[in-house]
């Protein structure tokens, strides 16, 4: 099921952590995302924590203090670890406790603490002086094809007379992508090589692409897994979630105009995938849920198996998106990095539940810590495109950054930075953090 609204959802908390209250403060105390951090400063130590405002909580310190019990102490233990796999495997109960004990530490009306404010306070750590890590160790990477958009916008790049393909409103498209290059934010991309064909060429040649591009995508991490075998019905999937993130799906178009025919992506895909360092979980996004996309009469309905009434209800997500880009030569001047598109996941014809419901369908098994990602996040508007392929039509129509510098894909030393946000009146804005990455020449 979906998780119910509590009282850490009241848009009326505040924390005594002064950061956190900050109006445009993407972790207020209503959000609470697990991550992965290095300590920079002092002893070197990896393991799970939790923003608040411009802090880090060091959970595995508090519980050493004695600072949790039951089921918020048996979710405390596992940030310990160098990943979040082991709390993604206990499931909601232990992590809605955490978040409840979390909320109640730390908001600023009667905090709850035996040891005193300052023995709390040494369990913070600045977000400045740590390294992010990827949040999980990722065993399995699946990227679908969920924007009904997105797929009409490309198909119509080659496909003018026939865009959607027939199978589309029938079953969430995806393909298996590559954990090995799954990078966290801030990591820097090298511009792939592979085999692209030009189209009066007699033969293809290898070398560096020439049509780097990004995907504007969400991903969903797993929770608890499923067995070889075992199916995860639709009203079940929710309960198999962890949390949301943001992915950048760097796309090499022209190597993959080559070598699509006929199986799919490959080498176009599976040189860098990055992800935002913060997981927004399931409980922080209940308010923010939304009903499925809104098929018209003549789209055919979901088969049953995709077919759910919470899903139906409630199964899509209000979460504004936007991506921004900062060119070396705007760096040097000082520019602001430029907004190129603005839209929101909500658009996406197939849910997270769908996905899962249909990625299990066969019996594939799913672990915790495996990433579903949405594929590109694209709305019906140009400005709400979510890649320099539908926004520039595959480069006839370049874009124009305030340095007076066009762009029709990116060139090295572009920097992509993609940020997203949930907001609805009667609620406080919680935001995902920043998912950044910079274009580097290859060698």
């Amino acid at each position: 099921m979906i998780p119910a609204l509590d009282e850490t959802h009241n848009p009326n908390l505040t924390s005594w952590v002064d950061s956190a209250n900050e109006p445009t403060s993407d972790f207020p105390i209503q959000n609470l995302p697990f991550g992965i951090f290095t300590r920079t400063k002092g002893e070197p130590l990896t393991r799970g924590g939790v923003a608040l405002g411009t802090k880090i909580i060091d959970v595995t310190m508090l519980h050493e203090r004695g600072y949790f019990d039951g089921d918020a102490a048996l979710a405390a233990a596992e940030c310990s670890a160098t990943s979040l796999n082991g709390l993604m495997n206990l499931g909601s109960a232990p992590r809605t406790a955490l978040r409840k004990r979390l909320s109640a530490l730390f908001r600023a009306e009667n905090p709850d603490m035996p040891g005193g404010k300052t023995e709390v306070e040494e369990c913070l750590w600045p977000i400045s002086s740590t390294l992010m890590r990827l949040p999980a160790t990722i065993g399995d990477y699946t990227d679908f094809y969920a924007s009904i958009f997105h797929a009409t916008n490309i198909g119509s790049i080659f496909r003018p007379d026939n865009p959607l393909l027939p199978n589309y409103k029938h079953v969430p498209i995806g393909y298996h992508g590559r954990s090995s290059s799954i990078v966290p934010s801030s990591t820097a991309i090298l511009r792939p090589h592979g085999q692209t064909k030009s189209p009066t060429a007699d033969v293809p040649e290898f070398g560096q692409t020439k049509m780097l591009d990004y995907e504007l995508e969400v991903g969903c991490f797993v929770g608890r897994g499923s067995a070889l075998g075992e199916t995860i019905p639709i009203d079940q999937c929710e309960e198999h979630m962890f949390g949301v993130c943001l992915v950048n799906d760097w796309s090499a178009r022209d190597i993959q105009a080559w070598e699509y025919q006929p199986l799919g992506p490959f080498l176009a895909k599976n040189f860098a995938t990055t992800l935002s360092p913060w997981v927004v979980t399931m409980e922080a996004i209940a308010p923010f849920r939304a009903p499925e996309f809104f098929r018209d009469e003549a789209d055919p309905q979901p088969l049953p198996y995709l077919h759910g009434a919470e899903n139906s209800r409630q199964g899509g997500i209000d979460l504004t998106l936007e991506v921004h880009i900062i060119s070396k030569k705007m760096r040097s001047e000082y520019i602001r990095p430029f907004l190129l598109s603005k839209g929101n996941f909500h658009d996406l014809y197939w849910t997270f539940a769908q996905m899962l419901a249909h990625h299990t369908s066969n019996g594939c098994a799913m672990r915790p810590g495996d990433l579903i990602a949405s594929g590109t996040v694209s709305g019906n508007t140009k400005e709400s495109r979510g890649c320099m392929m539908e926004l520039t039509s595959r480069g006839k129509e370049p874009i124009t950054l305030p340095s007076g510098e066009t762009r029709s894909f990116l060139v090295d030393g572009d920097e992509v930075i993609i940020r997203g946000y949930c907001d609805r009146k009667g609620f406080r804005r919680i935001g995902f953090g920043e998912c950044r990455g910079i274009v580097m020449p290859s060698f």
